[in-house]
């Protein structure tokens, strides 16, 4: 093992990725320009989490498509209840016709709360993260909506989970196949054990356990009939043929129901949506409408307006906005305006030479207006597609593919069967086919290699392929049912051809890729090795692989490789994860392996446990351990050389990047991956082929400044920060601190003295009032503290500030203080009669009982009658308080303020002075957003709002304060779904062993626009010394056990280099200008003693090798930058 990599003093670019322990606020690296549909200053979209942002069931038995042609139109007994106007007021299960349908959770649905519009009630504690992508009004939308699917293969299985986690009303579900082997490679619901029976029937009960508030209903397993789809408002078509599409499509477009048709042929997968002929889009793009603050509006015929230059407006022409609070141009404020863009700051809205001159402040908000799109019928849309762009690479590859779907069904109507897998004669002929097609319906120009690619792959299915088109399938089924974001239009291909040997038509054959199903071992894989061949199963099975979380993504590449067969026990591979989280309720809503029985336990023992019941033949090893330099010990030297790759599927920048610096070190491929809502990114990192994770970074998040937060809020973001930041600053911290003095005084004394400026008075005082001042016996002082505390806050230093900077102060070149982005705010006078003014006392009391110990009151009405008895002194503002107006001034204040030492002595001696330390009863509250029950988030909602109302900002309700203030991170099932099936899609290729970085690809999408980027990674930056070339995977490697002189004089010897400076992690070992006896006693000593010397610790048992970072000089005395050296330790005992 490796010692942990550490900030250098010796600052290298080129191997920052090894020595330095950056932390970045976000690696997303989203083409925003593309993903927002709107340019942002440096290209990129930021955020809080991660680094940058399929298809066909079993052919064997489609023999049944021809009876099906002649049964298409007939008029059977209906199986669901018709659905007035198409709105279903019922469960389609409720027909009584319990022949024909059977269901699941019907109760559950019937129970479901309502609110008091007769809306079904959302349970917020479950769907919180997917709330924060589609909104309520969406949601509710969703909760009316009745969904069938047709085809329970895998694709069919992937869209149904992801509709069913999305929380629609109810889900149909049809099929009138049997399980056979070929479902085993995709459709993880199904078993061996499962093999005769109906799909759609075997499924339906465990599709029914991802959420109890879906019913999952069951159509008889007979032939699909326009009858059965009138109660529904979307149908969605997997395996379907040509004439199919093409008769259910003219119902659902004729009686205004919305039609998916899904489908994936091994490597090629495709969608097409039609909404109807007036659908309205509510929200194209789901972004926040944009808002800026103004500081000029012109009287002329283009009304130019300026915003302030402290971020760009980010509007576009065309675009509708609104103002508000301007002084001077009333006439503006509140009227709608269509505007022209003429830079980043400046916009205009029109003639406006007949308004009043503006004077000052407003602000100018986004309107976004809903869109209307018009979808043509599939039978009109067929003949002249209009396609949605997957990979621009392959764009003129769209109609080949849309010929090639069709084809298919034609093979099939002359053979009864599909094409042999990689056979030229069945592929010669479904060329043929195609170009018949082509001649009579559509005179595309085709290309014959893309359709003997399509004709040798599509009796084969891959679970990836599944994934992306079945998360983007689901999506749209969303869309469908509530109107948010924008759908395809209309047809979307994709293909991963790239997953195959460089040169498939060699390297495949039919025998190859033809399993029969006495074959125990790969049946169960005959699926995927119609695609990719035996050999390349084996392969899989033997790989070694660790992923590292096991949350939303997770979940979903554990499903992915217990259907690849990665990592299985007959060929002795290994899958290892780890995850140190426990599941929690809001979890249950994306992260599909658990159930609500599991909330509480481990995420990795869990979700293991349900990948072995996917595929029992999978080798898995559950793990809770933290991966960090703490863990360096498990995860060492062998653990990291025995693998093949890492996974990860991380929601943290730092743990990112330290498992991407690990996977530079040992040389290990890395998949890495994240989501916003519906944004997301895949990055793949190949050793010596690509840049790694850590090589790019995005920029610093943008901080909101002390002082803004401190006097100065103009949003509400600032209140809510300001309130987060009082609730750790009043419940957390100073118990923190407390604890820690209590444990060992003199430690924490002497800790504390160390800091610079006024902090050390600050911090011992907080101590000295956590457990002496404001210290409490009783809840009624509780009570009191949080009565006290509220006058302080939203009175008293409102009425100072105001003192301080009157209403009408004026700034030095003569502008108005209360202008810009400066608010001028009022105090705020309590009332028991106001609900917020108790709501903060009655959390502040409770919560400040909690931390030390007090039993709780959690009636209102008894807090209301003691905070009736609580004095309030009058307060008058003081004369010589010092306000900060930025924060170079605070900063300056904290750091160099003088401090009377005769302060800091008495704080001291009174702290030391109180003699009861060993009796008081402390804790530190740690915030928690999701227990509604702990009032943290009451606390945080009254406490912000109550900020807004000082200084006349709009407030925010508890769902948008819970986002902002906790942080959190949007997320929906259906993006998960598709990013970690274009992981896997690269996985494939790093397990080929591709080499041209052209075959890989770090995808960026946004479902909701929708866009896809695929584009090819960035190859590693290349540096030079003399002649050797190298990048961030190289480095040198020296054997020890040299001592110190010696490894100078070997570089000097072997590389020509003169070592000037070398350090390992922060210590620095040697330099040209270190003392001389000093160096004289270092050069003698081995290199492993000059760092333990150097470093005050002996180095790890589990250590091997040293990281060493050089600074050298080349023959003629220039500096050079080189690689840093991987010193092996010798053997110890």
């Amino acid at each position: 093992m490796t010692s942990s990599p550490s900030a250098s003093p010796l600052q290298h670019h080129n191997h920052n990725h090894i020595l330095s322990h950056n932390s970045s606020p976000s690696k997303t690296k989203l083409h925003s320009s593309l993903i927002n549909g709107q340019e942002t200053e440096n290209g990129q979209e930021e955020r809080q989490n991660p680094k940058r942002i399929k298809l066909s069931e079993s052919t064997e038995n489609l023999s049944h498509e021809a009876p099906m042609e002649t049964e298409l139109n007939q008029k059977i007994e209906p199986q669901i209840i018709a659905a007035n106007n198409n709105v279903a007021n019922q469960n389609p299960s409720a027909n009584g016709n319990s022949a024909s349908m059977s269901a699941s959770n019907s109760s559950n649905s019937a129970n479901r709360p309502t609110d008091n519009d007769d809306h079904p009630e959302i349970d917020e504690a479950l769907y919180s993260r997917q709330l924060y992508v589609l909104g309520h009004e969406a949601m509710r939308r969703m909760q009316t909506s009745n969904i069938l699917i047709s085809g329970m293969g895998g694709l069919g299985v992937e869209i149904a989970k992801n509709v069913v986690l999305g929380g629609v009303k109810s889900v149909t579900i049809h099929d009138t196949e049997n399980v056979t082997y070929e479902d085993l490679s995709t459709q993880f619901f199904l078993h061996e054990n499962d093999i005769g029976k109906n799909r759609a029937v075997t499924t339906q009960s465990l599709l029914a356990e991802l959420n109890t508030y879906v019913p999952v209903n069951v159509l008889d397993a007979k032939p699909l009939s326009v009858e059965h789809l009138k109660s529904f408002q979307v149908v969605v078509l997997t395996s379907s043929s040509t004439e199919e599409q093409l008769v259910f499509g003219k119902f659902c477009h004729e009686n205004d129901i919305k039609f998916i048709v899904a489908e994936t042929r091994g490597i090629f997968g495709q969608i097409f949506c039609d909404f109807g002929e007036k659908f309205e889009v509510v929200d194209v793009d789901g972004e926040q409408p944009l808002s800026a603050m103004i500081s000029c509006i012109t009287n002329d015929p283009q009304g130019i307006v300026t915003t302030l230059d402290e971020q760009r407006h980010g509007f576009e022409d065309g675009m509708y906005v609104t103002f508000s609070e301007v002084k001077g141009m009333s006439e503006v404020n509140e009227k709608e305006f269509q505007i022209k863009v003429y830079g980043p700051y400046t916009f205009g809205i029109g003639d406006t030479t007949s308004f009043g001159k503006y004077i000052r402040g407003g602000y100018v908000h986004q309107v976004k207006k809903p869109k209307i799109m018009k979808f043509k019928p599939i039978e009109e849309a067929v003949k002249a597609p209009e396609t949605l762009i997957s990979d621009f690479t392959k764009m003129e590859d769209s109609n080949t593919i849309h010929v090639a779907f069709h084809a298919t069904y034609a093979f099939m109507k002359k053979h009864s069967r599909l094409p042999r897998p990689w056979c030229q004669q069945d592929s010669d002929e479904f060329i043929s086919l195609a170009r018949e097609l082509n001649d009579a319906d559509y005179k595309f120009e085709l290309n014959d290699y893309v359709l003997r690619l399509f004709s040798s792959t599509l009796r084969g299915q891959i679970s990836p392929m599944h994934a992306v088109i079945g998360g983007t399938a689901a999506q749209e089924i969303m869309k469908a049912c509530s109107g948010k974001f924008t759908p395809i239009y209309q047809y979307f291909y994709f293909d991963c051809r790239e997953i195959l040997p460089e040169k498939p038509f060699e390297s495949l054959n039919t025998s190859e890729c033809l399993i029969e199903d006495n074959n125990e071992e790969l049946r169960r894989y005959k699926a995927q090795i119609a695609v990719l061949g035996q050999k390349f199963q084996r392969k899989m099975g033997k790989s070694k692989y660790f992923i590292v979380g096991a949350g939303a993504l997770g979940c979903e590449y554990l499903k992915n490789f217990a259907m690849m067969g990665m990592c299985t026990k007959a060929e002795n591979g290994k899958l290892i994860i780890t995850d140190m989280d426990t599941i929690e309720k809001s979890n249950l809503n994306r992260q599909f392996l658990f159930r609500s029985r599991d909330v509480r336990q481990s995420k990795s023992t869990v979700a293991s446990a349900a990948a072995l019941k996917m595929n029992p033949h999978i080798n898995i090893e559950a793990q809770t351990n933290r991966v960090g330099p703490d863990t360096e010990h498990v995860y060492n030297d062998e653990f990291f050389e025995s693998l093949d790759g890492v996974c990860n599927a991380l929601d943290n920048i730092d743990a990112r990047i330290y498992v991407d610096r690990r996977c530079v070190y040992y040389h290990k491929p890395l998949i890495e991956s994240g989501t916003l809502g519906t944004k997301g990114n895949v990055q793949v990192v190949k050793p010596f082929l690509t840049e790694s994770y850590s090589s790019t970074q995005d920029p610093p998040e943008k901080s909101i400044p002390i002082c803004t937060l401190k006097n100065f809020p103009n949003a509400i973001e600032h209140t809510l920060q300001w309130a987060r930041d009082t609730f750790e600053g009043v419940f957390t911290n100073p118990a923190a601190a407390a604890l820690e003095y209590i444990r060992n005084p003199s430690v924490y004394i002497d800790r504390i003295m160390k800091l610079q400026g006024s902090q050390p008075l600050e911090e011992l005082s907080h101590v000295y009032n956590a457990i002496v001042q404001d210290r409490p016996n009783s809840f009624e002082d509780c009570v009191k503290w949080a009565r006290l505390h509220w006058q302080e806050s939203y009175h008293n230093s409102i009425e100072q500030l105001l003192y301080n900077f009157p209403r009408d102060q004026l700034t030095s070149s003569g502008l108005p203080f209360w202008s810009g982005p400066k608010r001028c705010p009022h105090s705020l006078n309590f009332s028991t009669e106001n609900p917020s003014h108790v709501e903060y006392v009655f959390t502040g009391a409770n919560l400040k009982a909690e931390m030390y110990g007090i039993p709780q009151v959690r009636d209102r009405s008894q807090v209301v009658e003691l905070v009736k008895k609580i004095s309030v002194a009058e307060f008058r503002p003081k004369q010589g308080i010092k306000i900060h107006v930025n924060d170079s001034e605070a900063q300056n204040a904290m750091s160099s303020g003088s401090v009377d030492k005769d302060k800091l002595d008495d704080m001291i001696s009174r702290l030391k002075s109180v003699s009861d330390l060993d009796q008081i009863k402390m804790s530190a509250i740690e915030f928690e957003k999701d227990d509604d029950t702990n009032l943290h988030m009451d606390f945080i909602v009254a406490c912000s709002n109550l900020r807004a109302e000082n200084y006349d900002i709009t407030p925010a309700d508890r769902h948008k304060s819970k986002l902002i203030a906790g942080r959190i991170i949007p997320a929906i099932a259906t993006t998960t779904s598709l990013i970690v099936g274009l992981d896997c899609i690269e996985l494939y290729k790093l397990i080929q062993g591709h080499d041209k970085i052209e075959l890989f690809k770090s995808s960026f999408v946004n479902l909701a626009l929708p866009f896809f980027g695929p584009a090819e990674p960035a190859p590693p930056k290349k540096s030079k010394y003399y002649e050797n070339e190298f990048s961030l995977w190289d480095r040198f490697e020296v054997k020890g056990d040299m001592t110190l002189k010696e490894f100078i004089d070997y570089f000097k010897e072997k590389h020509s280099l003169e070592i000037t400076m070398l350090s390992q992690g922060v210590v620095m070992l040697y330099s040209f200008f270190m003392d001389k006896k000093k160096l004289a006693e270092r050069l003698n000593m081995s290199m492993s003693k000059v760092v333990e010397t150097v470093s005050k610790k002996p180095i790890p048992s589990h250590v091997n090798a040293l990281v060493l970072e050089l600074c050298c000089n080349d023959t003629e005395g220039e500096d050079l930058e080189v690689p840093y050296v991987k010193y092996i330790l010798p053997a110890r005992k």
